[in-house]
């Protein structure tokens, strides 16, 4: 299998697990970011891998960077980043209490 079959691959697959942790079928994505019904469902069947301003509109569609979809070890980037923003008007000891859970669950 080539490189490229290999990128279309795992671009499709990451797209359909960050749209399925979403709720939303592939036909609604497919209208929300302006695009015909069936684009979705073409890059996670294969038949068509998006244009690189297309990847711009799934990441934002997800409120994630092109970055963190990539990022394939992060299982869920759109929740951490709800969680980041959240975080960011915490204290000091607030966060020094969310750390430790972390590290908690780290541990199990």
């Amino acid at each position: 299998m080539g490189y490229k079959n290999m990128y279309v691959e795992d671009f499709a697959l990451r797209l359909s697990r960050l749209r399925v942790k979403k709720g939303v079928s592939a036909r609604d994505m497919s209208i929300s970011i302006g695009q015909n019904p069936g684009y979705i469902n073409n890059i996670e069947t294969g038949k068509n891998a998006p244009s690189l301003e297309g990847i711009h509109y799934i990441c934002d569609y997800f409120g994630i960077t092109p970055a963190e979809f990539f990022e394939t070890d992060s299982v869920n980037p759109v929740k951490i980043n709800e969680i980041l923003k959240d975080m960011k008007n915490l204290t000091d000891d607030q966060l020094d209490a969310i750390a430790v859970i972390i590290k908690n669950f780290k541990k199990k």
